[in-house]
């Protein structure tokens, strides 16, 4: 069975999903891999703007708003 991926800015507020993938360029990428944004780790949004033009998620105990063309380049998949 093959893994479905997901841009992580298609998930809504409550679900908890696990980093796959970063597909970002240099810049953006190093800066999501220093905010830890890496794969495996578990991810949960918790607020999205009235607009769907960013959304704020838990991660690492800590609480990161990303844009909506951000968050659109990290591939997620459901917790098993």
């Amino acid at each position: 069975m093959d893994t479905e991926y997901i841009p992580l800015n298609n998930i809504e507020i409550g679900d908890r999903v696990s980093i796959a993938k970063v597909k970002a360029g240099d810049n953006i990428r190093r800066r999501l891999l220093d905010l830890g944004f890496i794969e495996g780790t578990d991810i949960q949004c918790v607020l999205k703007g009235k607009r769907g033009e960013s959304a704020a998620y838990l991660i690492r105990n800590t609480v990161i708003a990303l844009r909506k063309e951000d968050s659109a380049m990290i591939c997620v998949q459901e917790l098993k």
